[in-house]
């Protein structure tokens, strides 16, 4: 997520931040706020031109009646930037798709908490409407590429761009999260317990950032499978591939979820067997202690008719007893036994 400063293209009518005009070819350049609202007036849907307008104060663009009646808003997008949801999907709703991604920093070393922006699309034929209460790193991303001159066909292949952020997003923490595992896979291999491996943690944030980063599947199939009048065969391809790569990266993800919780079990297996020899060593040392221990304590007792106190051989025959029952106690404990 950046952190850059938005550029100052806010007028009270329209609180736009930022906005490209593509040509023909896919090239996009600037423009501000008064352009954008003569563009949408004045639109010739023949030229091949489409326009991207991002925003970043969700109330203002609810509130803008400019906006609304330039654009045309869906109701549906109005909703879904109402309630604020961060769960990643894409929805097909009559001419326009709807979609919501996210962008996360996530630490491993967790020397800062999870950091989380979301993104609302409304994608249509000639627009696409963008906004989010946080700035986002996949958004400055798509934006210096439509700067530096990448051509975009339609307004549907600036959101495959950013799905594809996405699944490289996913892709990292796949990684990092195997790394970590494979680290403490190597310490088990060696016989070796490892410190902290804080594997229950990276399993649960796992769980989250699957939950937060990839979109439902049968939502992207379905959008796949029925796609818009005005897709292009060229997007639909590329948008078909997103959601095979999502679904491997799913994929990815489950196996490696179950990986590490047989690396927990069998963590706690080892920990279980460690505190069970260590409980049989105590138990051992307490039981062959016992028969000294109970003959010192008998023998220590101030009272008359203790045997052999005035034996002179008296200690050496105490001493041979506690130490004959001392080996009768360690032979019952550690002798051979049949399975």
């Amino acid at each position: 997520m950046s952190t850059a400063t938005p550029l100052a293209q806010t007028t009270d009518a329209f609180p736009l931040e930022r906005g490209y005009l593509f040509s023909a070819d896919g090239v996009g350049r600037k423009i501000d706020a008064d352009s954008a609202t003569r563009w949408l007036a004045n639109r010739d849907d023949n030229s091949g031109e489409f326009i991207w307008l991002h925003f970043h104060d969700i109330p203002a663009v609810l509130e803008s009646l400019p906006l609304q009646h330039s654009v045309a808003m869906p109701e549906a997008f109005a909703e879904a930037l109402r309630e604020g949801s961060r769960s990643t999907r894409m929805t097909h709703v009559h001419d326009d798709v709807i979609a919501v991604l996210n962008d996360v920093e996530y630490d491993f070393g967790r020397q800062k908490p999870l950091q989380v922006a979301t993104l609302w699309l409304n994608v249509s034929d000639r627009c696409l409407l963008s906004a989010h209460a946080r700035p986002l790193r996949s958004v400055d991303q798509l934006r210096l590429a439509v700067e530096a001159g990448r051509p975009f066909r339609s307004p549907l292949s600036l959101l495959i761009n950013l799905l594809e952020e996405q699944a490289d997003v996913l892709i990292g923490i796949v990684r990092l999260a195997a790394r970590s595992a494979d680290k403490v896979d190597e310490t088990l291999l060696a016989g070796k317990l490892p410190k902290r491996s804080g594997l229950g943690i990276i399993r649960r944030d796992l769980v989250s950032l699957r939950r937060l980063l990839a979109p439902e599947p049968a939502a992207l199939f379905r959008l796949v499978n029925r796609p818009p009048k005005w897709a292009r065969d060229e997007d639909m391809q590329s948008l078909r591939q997103s959601a095979e790569e999502f679904s491997l990266r799913l994929r990815d993800m489950s196996s490696l979820e179950e990986r590490i919780k047989l690396l927990e079990a069998e963590i706690a297996d080892r920990v279980a067997e460690h505190t069970n020899r260590s409980v049989l060593i105590l138990t051992a040392v307490t039981v062959i202690a016992l028969p000294i221990n109970l003959i010192s304590g008998l023998l220590g007792m101030n009272v008359g008719g203790l045997p052999f106190k005035y034996d002179t051989h008296g200690f050496w025959i105490i001493a041979t007893i506690a130490v004959l029952f001392t080996s009768l106690a360690a032979w019952l404990i550690f002798r051979p036994r049949r399975d």
